[in-house]
């Protein structure tokens, strides 16, 4: 933030952070092997999208990269609005490494054409003796566990039991005032 944003009372958004991404792969692998969660063969990333024709290039690139990934590797995919206007970008693979690198490559794409500050989340979705979201919150590049169970209620002492065991595994994110609950998403 600069001095003039400072004395203006402007805030500037962060950046995302996508150097932690990729930690979800071998995550995947404890997940599975210790604790019976499997990839459930869906993912989403969350961005808020913008009037520019800047923007709508890049939407449109991600849009011919998702379908080049399709042929190659059988990544379903589908574009979507929630209630709030975020568009989702979902994705199905029985591949859960294909989620990740898709999941990846939006994310590059859309920073490289300078909207890293429009990410909002990824999402993964792991299934075992219930539903278990794994969330990756761009601003602060770390990784949350979110259980709901039921309709608006989340197992808040299952989320805790999975940070503590995976967090050796990956980056979680601290503080917990930070893991927001998703309802809705589209996965």
């Amino acid at each position: 933030m600069g001095f003039l944003d400072s004395l203006l009372g402007k805030t500037r958004l962060p950046e995302a952070r996508t150097e932690k991404l990729f930690a979800i792969s071998t995550a995947a692998v404890t997940l599975e092997a210790d604790l019976g969660l499997k990839p459930g063969g869906e993912a989403a990333i969350c961005f808020k999208p913008m009037e520019s024709s800047f923007y709508d290039s890049a939407r449109s690139e991600i849009e011919d990269l998702l379908r080049i990934s399709a042929r190659e590797t059988g990544t379903d995919y589908k574009l979507q609005k929630d209630d709030y206007g975020y568009l989702w970008v979902v994705l199905r693979d029985k591949d859960f490494d294909d989620l990740v690198t898709n999941i990846q490559m939006i994310a590059q794409t859309l920073m490289e054409h300078g909207f890293g500050t429009q990410l909002l989340c990824a999402v993964y979705r792991f299934v075992g003796e219930s539903t278990v979201y794994w969330i990756y919150n761009f601003k602060q590049g770390a990784y949350y566990p979110f259980v709901p169970k039921g309709e608006k209620q989340r197992d808040n002492a299952r989320e805790f039991r999975l940070k503590a065991l995976m967090e050796k595994e990956m980056p979680v994110e601290k503080e917990v005032e930070r893991w927001y609950p998703l309802w809705g998403m589209p996965i």
